[in-house]
């Protein structure tokens, strides 16, 4: 157990047991009153807000978490594989771990993956990955002048919005937290 006073930003507690990540960690010292520690927190199963005020002497239980480069090796059902790098243990890991940017994964991606005593609780894939177009209809000529987006879809099979100078075989860099275009790839 620790001290409130000992918590940061980007911590991981356990809390009313459940495990919260703080996003937000202020002391405050209002007037002639106590002081306190404003927390806000984000449940790592849930992703539901928290927020609470922790005593400077009240105790604290900050879990042990430990956070790695795997590889992305294959979807099997509700579980995604991946490998440690360095010994080459492979681990399932739940799909809703890493919501909804897990359908740009593809497979050889690094993910990160965090783990709290032998339990998967966070995934992670990058920002952005490059993805192949694997259909688009043609561009019109002629119809390039204004900033239109048409449909296409990625070797994942993930429909997405890009610009119409698009063709299929191109890459393309995708955000894969709102599934946006980001650029053409050369």
């Amino acid at each position: 157990m620790s001290k409130a006073s000992e918590v940061k930003s980007g911590n991981i507690l356990r809390f009313n047991g459940e495990l919260v990540a703080v996003e937000e960690y202020i002391h405050r010292t209002p007037g002639n009153l106590r002081a306190f520690y404003q927390a806000r927190m984000r449940n790592v199963k849930t992703g539901k807000l928290v927020e609470y005020r922790f005593r400077t002497d009240e105790e604290v239980e900050i879990a042990r978490v430990e956070t790695n480069d795997y590889n992305y090796l294959y979807d099997d059902g509700e579980f995604f594989v991946v490998m440690d790098n360095s010994t080459y243990e492979q681990f399932n890991i739940p799909k809703q771990l890493f919501g909804d940017s897990a359908r740009f994964l593809k497979e050889g991606m690094n993910v990160i993956v965090a783990f709290e005593s032998e339990e998967p609780i966070m995934g992670q894939i990058p920002a952005s990955v490059e993805l192949e177009i694997t259909y688009t209809e043609p561009a019109v000529k002629g119809d390039t002048s204004t900033n239109a987006l048409k449909n296409a879809t990625v070797e994942t099979g993930v429909e997405i919005k890009v610009p119409l100078f698009i063709n299929q075989g191109d890459k393309v860099r995708v955000d894969t937290r709102s599934g946006d275009y980001i650029e053409r790839v050369k």
